[in-house]
């Protein structure tokens, strides 16, 4: 039988697609002759948007919780890092058992499995292997190739049951790019391959990751290999690959539509839910790295939520030189009424997140006449300027670059933590913090080696609870996170090359694998269910 037009069944159950004869020649395992279709159970059905009323205002489920839950935000201790408890799956003492013993002609051959095989990036992913001899040391691998063309690569090392199975969910790794029971530990512990573009620098005899992992594509997935690798072994030692399979990372869902905005000066990216709308709707402000960074807003417009990630620095439609902000007031007021007049925007409904800089952008922004946000999300960032904006009569606001507060280790990295401390910015640029008029969520790593998070966090605590607005703030403190707290189970870069102008310098942002990966899953959940509560419930 010849099948002229299959049809794949999108995960949200709207319209069908047509493949063409590449896309067929894949699926073709998976094809019913009978019914002329393509199944392709490679992916769970994302949560469709449900109406919040008489105003058809949609929402969408929380981001997927399961397995073992993340470690919660606590605050610091006298006892230093509190440390999250798991309880693993016990282990009996590993076999010497041989896998090339256990075969046989009877025996099925081993089998890696990923449930689903495409997924969202927040989402997380089950992988398991079965077939296997009972009690075997055995070694998980995975690789992805970044935009950029680097080898990213991970590994763990595990011992199957007393059936020959294994499970990322109960079991806990013994060894490898990270230990114990992590579900997704092979996705954000990735990092850059030994010998790639200025992948890794030698510290005290440790190779630290020198580059960031930023996605710039949002319609292709990041495709990670994941390999079963016979005993305990390192990646560059690997024997024959025993199973295999491969997963797709997606930050933008099917069905959300990706707008490039070039208009009154504004220059950005809206990301829209599918569905008619009207949604609510988030303004998404980076730091100082500048240029347009779009992944967060995609993956926002995943979770039901509007999202234009906004451009202020470094990108070239904005006016002036690319080393110096050439934006003010009336640009960033003019992104937030842009957002709140669009069509299928909830004019009453729209936050503003922010991190480094883009925290005090986003305070900034809620205090200007004329602007009244939902709510605020700042991670790690200050409350003051420190760097020079554009002022109402378009000049440059007073600005003097001091470097006094630059700090650099012994190991030549830059260190930018005391800049931004509420003593060290100018004194005239910082937020009038009693005229923040909305819910502010404020999210710190406790080893934020880049901004004092937690002074600007204080200061802003002291400055709320002076004027009778204590109520307004939600604190999150994560021990052991650096700086750059993302979406969740996306690796972290604790040093990277960042450029400074005219120079690129090693920068030390702060993190340690496990702890800041724990802070990305717990704070992403949280925040989203602060969103679900100003956003969406009936105060909003």
């Amino acid at each position: 039988m010849t099948l002229v037009h299959p049809v794949y069944i999108s995960p949200f159950n709207t319209h069908p697609l047509l493949l063409g004869q590449d896309l067929l020649n894949r699926f073709k395992p998976l094809i019913d002759y009978q019914r002329l279709k393509i199944w392709t159970q490679v992916r769970e059905p994302l949560p469709i948007p449900r109406p919040l009323g008489e105003n058809h205002r949609y929402s969408i489920d929380a981001p997927p919780t399961n397995g073992p839950q993340p470690a919660a935000a606590q605050p610091e201790t006298d006892q230093g890092t509190p440390t999250t408890a798991r309880t693993p799956r016990a282990r009996p003492p590993t076999s010497t058992g041989v896998l090339a013993r256990h075969s046989s002609s009877s025996s099925p051959a081993p089998l890696l499995t990923s449930d689903p095989r495409r997924a969202l990036i927040d989402e997380r992913i089950r992988i398991g292997a079965r077939f296997l001899p009972p009690l075997a040391p055995v070694t998980l691998q995975t690789q992805m190739v970044s935009e950029d063309g680097d080898l990213w690569t991970s590994h763990a090392h595990y011992t199957t049951d007393a059936h020959g199975a294994l499970s990322l969910c109960t079991d806990a790794s013994v060894g490898g790019s990270f230990v114990g029971l992590e579900p997704m530990g092979l996705f954000w512990s990735l990092q850059p391959a030994p010998g790639g573009r200025e992948g890794l620098r030698q510290v005290k005899n440790i190779l630290l990751p020198t580059v960031k992992l930023r996605k710039q594509n949002m319609q292709t997935p990041y495709v990670c290999d994941v390999s079963l690798l016979e005993g305990h072994v390192s990646p560059e030692l690997r024997g024959p690959v025993l199973a295999s399979v491969s997963t797709e990372r997606w930050y933008m869902a099917p069905g959300v539509t990706r707008h490039d905005v070039r208009q009154n000066g504004l220059v950005g990216t809206l990301f829209l839910p599918p569905g008619p709308g009207p949604f609510p709707a988030m303004l998404d402000l980076w730091g100082m790295g500048g240029g347009l960074v779009e992944y967060r807003s995609a993956l926002l417009a995943s979770r039901g939520y509007a999202s234009f990630a906004l451009a202020y620095f470094r990108h070239k439609d904005l006016p002036g030189p690319l080393t110096t902000i050439n934006v003010g007031n009336a640009y960033f007021k003019g992104a937030f009424q842009f957002l709140q007049d669009h069509e299928k925007v909830c004019g009453d409904r729209v936050g503003i997140l922010g991190l480094s800089y883009g925290v005090y952008l986003a305070l900034r922004i809620s205090t200007l006449p004329g602007v009244k946000p939902s709510c605020l999300i700042c991670i790690n960032g200050p409350i003051g300027s420190t760097t020079a904006l554009i002022d109402d009569g378009g000049k440059p606001e007073p600005f003097e670059i001091n470097r006094t507060h630059w700090k650099v280790n012994a190991e030549g990295h830059y260190m930018f933590k005391e800049v931004s401390h509420p003593d060290n910015v100018l004194q005239s640029s910082k937020v009038k913090i009693e005229e923040i008029p909305c819910p502010v969520m404020y999210i710190e790593g406790k080893d934020d080696t880049n901004s004092n998070s937690a002074a600007n966090a204080d200061t802003l605590e002291r400055s709320l609870k002076a004027c009778g607005k204590g109520h307004l703030l939600t604190r999150l403190s994560y021990p052991g996170a650096g700086h750059l707290i993302e979406p969740p189970f996306s690796p972290n870069a604790r040093i990277s090359l960042w450029s400074v102008k005219p120079e690129k310098l090693f920068t030390v942002w702060g993190g340690h694998l496990a702890p800041h990966a724990a802070a990305q899953e717990d704070s992403w959940r949280k925040m989203h269910q602060f969103m679900e509560r100003h956003l969406r419930g009936e105060r909003a």
